[in-house]
């Protein structure tokens, strides 16, 4: 047992792959929800005979190896798991108390424990009934590219060759002037992409969902994939239903230009010059927002994707095959293709750049765009949040001041900003938490508009400053909230 890490598992505490278990003499039922979960997730540690709170308490020394025993026999129990499983419980001492790691890697099929389906949601085993939300964990093991399913009854009829004259040319300025797709017949062409292929499980040819997405007639998309639009809307005035709306089901080719006007329509194109070149901030925020929810969704997902424009922020969210779960930072940005036909048919034509360059950018310009960076957060939903300010504008002159250690107007405008915009999340929190003392994590993260691990954020510092305080364990405890008329800032 590598102490080192159990040590800083107790620094962080329970989260999305660490779970706590007090465990007296005998392991409870929820340890083994815990197993089914982090198997159905991105697998995580369990510890039994730690408190929630990360107070090491020991589990009885004459009682650890029956306790193993038992484990072992209950997950390889068809019974109470499908499929069963074959873990390694470790027993370790720290600090002259007997403890008993578990570790649990990331299963590639989906496990029930006594019929029942778990997922993990933050740091909560979660029981899945949704027949969307489970398809979505079975999509999430698969090792397949859904893209590259073949339909080999659909037709040269059900594409839209009339798009493929623009798609030369589109391809042509793209590569400076010459492009091989110039030369191409039209099946050539669709070859050339990878849109058109062999199916070596069952050795059919034809055109696979990549070409029936990006070319494809809408009734013939709507036929293949019925649950497959992007919904666009305005929420700046009406928030409770929207100012303006655009319902996308088209090619995608067509769904990018469509979804570009409506970002252009209803955003605030700010003054920005880049060397001697002036550059559209928001055209270049928006475009890699809508390109990404485009290129990289799940199609094989019932879930709608939404593109939405508020007061303060703008965010895409598109069902996703997940790596992991969590927020995307510079630090640990792995670009991963999840849809790699499309996303190179989308470089040649000019939407799209070299892989993992779109969220470089975002956080690049986003932050000139608002002053503030943009949230990626991966899930089985992926999110793409940026923050938005009209009065913000980016001024060269004072960021170089800036950087150099003065303090100007641009760097205060950013300051207030971030800190207007913690205040406002503060303030929800406090609010929902006095409404409902039971609310979860989860759901403040609904509330609030913000990622999980922002709402943890959120909730530590409050706690520190005794605004808030927890009473009981995640289980069964509730939020109190301490002087919320008088709040210290």
């Amino acid at each position: 047992m590598n102490l080192a890490k159990f040590e800083n598992a107790l620094k962080i505490g329970e989260t999305a792959a660490i779970e706590f278990k007090r465990a007296g003499g005998t392991i409870e039922m929820d340890t083994f929800e815990t197993v089914c979960s982090f198997s159905n997730r991105f697998g995580g540690d369990i510890y039994l005979g730690v408190l929630d709170n990360g107070t090491v308490v020991g589990v009885p020394e004459n009682a650890a190896q029956p306790m193993v025993k038992n484990f072992i026999s209950a997950i390889g129990n068809p019974d109470l798991f499908s499929p069963t499983l074959y873990l390694e419980p470790e027993i370790f001492k720290y600090r002259k108390k007997t403890l008993i790691h578990i570790h649990v890697p990331s299963s590639g099929e989906v496990h029930s424990f006594k019929k029942r389906i778990y997922d993990r949601v933050d740091e909560a085993d979660v029981k899945v009934t949704a027949t969307a939300k489970i398809a979505q964990m079975f999509i999430r093991k698969q090792e397949i590219y859904t893209e590259r399913r073949v339909y080999p009854y659909v037709k040269l009829k059900d594409l839209r060759w009339d798009l493929l004259p623009m798609i030369r040319i589109l391809a042509k300025n793209n590569a400076g002037g010459s492009h091989l797709w110039e030369k191409l017949s039209n099946r050539d062409l669709l070859k050339s992409a990878g849109l058109y292929a062999e199916d070596h499980v069952t050795g059919k040819n034809g055109f696979n969902l990549a070409a029936v997405m990006l070319l494809g007639r809408d009734e013939v998309i709507r036929d293949i994939c019925p649950a497959y639009q992007t919904d666009a809307l305005v929420r700046k005035v009406n928030v409770d239903r929207y100012d303006d709306r655009l319902t996308v089901v088209t090619n995608l080719v067509e769904s990018f230009e469509q979804l570009f006007k409506f970002a252009a329509l209803h955003l605030p194109d700010k003054f920005y010059v880049e060397g001697a070149e002036r550059k559209s901030l928001r055209n270049i925020v928006a475009r890699e927002m809508l390109v990404n929810t485009l290129m990289h969704r799940e199609y094989s997902s019932s879930y709608q994707a939404k593109f939405v424009i508020e007061q303060d922020r703008m965010y895409v969210e598109n069902a996703n095959r997940a790596r992991f779960n969590g927020p995307i930072t510079l630090r640990n940005l792995e670009p991963f293709p999840k849809n790699p036909l499309i996303a190179s048919f989308f470089r040649n034509i000019g939407y799209s750049e070299k892989l993992g360059s779109g969220a470089r950018k975002m956080f690049k310009y986003g932050k000139l765009y608002s002053g503030v960076e943009p949230e990626f957060f991966e899930d089985d939903v992926f999110r793409i949040i940026q923050p938005l300010n009209e009065n913000y504008s980016f001024d060269a002159e004072n960021e170089a001041g800036s950087q150099k250690g003065g303090q100007n107007e641009d760097s205060e405008t950013t300051q207030k900003t971030a800190q207007k915009t913690t205040q406002k999340t503060t303030q929800k929190i406090l609010d929902a938490i006095s409404n409902n003392p039971n609310v979860t994590r989860l759901e403040l993260s609904e509330i609030c508009g913000i990622t999980a691990d922002g709402v943890k954020w959120q909730l530590r510092n409050l706690t520190k400053s005794g605004r808030i305080a927890r009473i009981g364990g995640d289980r069964g405890g509730h939020w109190e909230v301490h002087d919320v008329e008088h709040p210290k800032t």
